[in-house]
């Protein structure tokens, strides 16, 4: 979705009213009008004045507008009622206003008042955008030239899907950093859905879900936007093909991993729990998390009570084992995964090798019921290590 387009959407969404017209020839000047401007119909008055215009008076009002989220002009809306007249303008827009051309005949005019005297304009170009923003506020081609109904309001869907284009837009590089998209995802994950941290506090284990589902959507969001228009043409050779599949594949790869541990550590962060991330221990290992710090870990004696160790993987029937020799003092360790289901053979093997596992509460059924008791959901985990500090 065009950023103007999404702009326009949130903007009308917000506002107190707001209007939406096609550009007409009139509006433009082309039909030989005396005075061009934009033509507004009788029943927006609301849009500028407190009461509707009088026939037999003129009456204005100056406002400034910022058009495409880039420049303002000082205009005038101004009803005229004196002598044959009864119509409302708006007019004054400055030498060089780009918007009142013979090329935005047929485009779609949007005002959306954001406080007294100060509006935001858009003008929306192309088929499928003008198309997406009458979607967006249930309305077909022939309701335009009013003012826009305040009853509809945007879906979650469509605001995550404006959010989304808003991060995009608002990159300064191919690709985020992981911790970049993974904090992006959780910002947006909050304003679509009116979250806050109370519901981290009262409910981790969906929480991080749907921080990890929304990251992966913005995620394939950002890909397409990237690489759409790379994969819908031919490649050269084979060998393109495989370096642009390959590209992708390793992007993938890395951000899942890394995405995990972010999320945790906000959640670490959230309940306030002392951590240390990715701290040296023997051999040069790197743990992905120790508590209450890498400091108390060597100063604590083998297997004190006070340390704990959790290791992050999206995934762990094979590489659960990493994690066994990360943290030689701490002998027994916890590993937080998003795998659904593992046999009780391996439950075992893992139990044998010092090894519990913490899981969303959600996937906690996906287990055998006789294993069940060993395994620690994040919110069982977060409250046992609270209790430790």
């Amino acid at each position: 979705m065009d950023n103007i387009l999404t702009n326009a959407i949130q903007a009308c969404t917000e506002s107190s009213v707001a209007y939406s017209k096609f550009i007409t020839a009139n509006d433009a000047g082309a039909t030989g009008a005396h005075q061009a401007g934009f033509h507004i119909s009788k029943n927006a008055w609301p849009l500028f004045f407190d009461t509707p215009g009088q026939k037999g008076d003129n009456k204005d009002i100056f406002v400034k507008i910022r058009w495409q989220d880039d420049f303002e002009t000082p205009s005038r809306f101004i009803y005229y009622g004196k002598g044959t007249r009864n119509e409302y303008r708006l007019t004054r827009f400055g030498k060089g206003f780009p918007y009142l051309q013979d090329g935005n005949i047929g485009d779609l005019l949007v005002l959306a008042k954001r406080e007294t005297g100060f509006y935001d304009g858009y003008v929306i170009s192309g088929d499928e955008n003008i198309e997406e923003f009458f979607n967006a506020f249930g309305i077909s081609s022939t309701e335009t030239n009013q003012l826009l109904p305040k009853s509809t309001e945007l879906t979650v869907e469509d605001k995550l899907r404006i959010l989304f284009q808003q991060f995009i837009d608002s990159l300064t590089a191919d690709f985020p950093p992981t911790s970049e998209l993974a904090k992006g995802a959780r910002d947006i994950f909050l304003e679509a859905y009116g979250h806050t941290t109370g519901n981290v506090l009262e409910r981790p284990d969906s929480e991080i879900l749907h921080w990890i589902a929304t990251e992966f959507d913005l995620f394939k969001a950002i890909e397409n936007n990237r690489y759409g228009h790379i994969i819908k043409t031919p490649f050269p050779s084979v060998d393109e093909l495989i370096k642009t599949a390959n590209t992708l594949l390793n992007r993938r790869k890395s951000r899942a991993g890394r995405s995990l541990e972010h999320h945790l550590s906000e959640i670490f962060n959230i309940w306030e729990l002392s951590y240390t991330s990715q701290a040296l221990t023997e051999d040069r290992k790197k743990p992905d998390f120790i508590f209450p710090d890498i400091e108390t870990y060597f100063k604590e004696p083998a297997d004190s009570k006070k340390l704990v160790f959790l290791g992050a993987k999206t995934t762990c029937k094979d590489r659960w084992r990493q994690i066994v020799n990360e943290a030689d003092r701490i002998p027994h360790k916890h590993l937080f995964t998003l795998q659904q289901g593992i046999s009780g053979n391996q439950l075992m093997e893992m139990k044998n090798h010092g090894v519990s596992l913490v899981v969303p509460k959600p996937y906690l059924s996906s287990f055998p019921k006789e294993h069940r008791k060993d395994i620690m959901t994040l919110d069982s985990f977060l409250i046992y290590v609270s209790a430790l500090q």
